[in-house]
């Protein structure tokens, strides 16, 4: 699952994370989730389970002039992967990046052998809805207070066939 990197037009590389790369991650992971950032720990611990013939995870960063500028990771379950986080670089918010991240993970989804992938969503989040939408999710319900502080509804959105996403990509 480690795969080649990618690249676009000249924009942010993606590559699978490492442990090296936690530390700039947790930067960016407190600059866009101040009250509900994930912490060094949480992170070391998916990485722990991304490698491997026994590998459940799948996490990429987006890197660019040297700088980590956005990342991505999925947990699969049986046939059910989960989004766990998709974070972008504000000053590149609109670029496409989101889009890109999120392909990469339904790739990932894809040689896990998902046949559907789950994520949640904040519900005041209308452009990160917007984005799963273009890629087929649909909500199929709300975790009340899932976000915290604040008390904030998530949306739980759900893609079946993650396949159909990624063929010709």
């Amino acid at each position: 699952m480690t795969g080649p990197t990618t690249n676009q037009a000249g924009g942010p590389q993606l590559r699978e994370m490492r442990w090296w790369d936690i530390d700039p991650v947790l930067e960016l992971e407190k600059a866009l989730f101040p009250e509900d950032a994930w912490s060094r720990g949480m992170f070391w611990s998916e990485l722990a389970h991304s490698r491997g013939p026994e590998a459940t995870r799948r996490y990429v960063v987006a890197e660019q002039d040297g700088r980590i500028v956005g990342y991505a990771g999925l947990v699969a379950s049986g046939d059910q992967g989960d989004v766990q986080t998709i974070a972008v670089a504000r000053e590149l918010w609109g670029s496409g990046l989101g889009a890109r991240l999120l392909s990469e993970l339904l790739r990932a989804a894809t040689a896990f052998e998902c046949t559907e992938v789950m994520l949640e969503c904040r519900v005041d989040n209308l452009r990160a809805q917007k984005l799963y939408e273009r890629f087929g999710f649909a909500p199929i319900g709300v975790r009340r207070g899932y976000y915290q502080p604040g008390n904030v509804d998530a949306l739980v959105m759900r893609l079946s066939d993650p396949s159909a996403c990624v063929q010709g990509t």
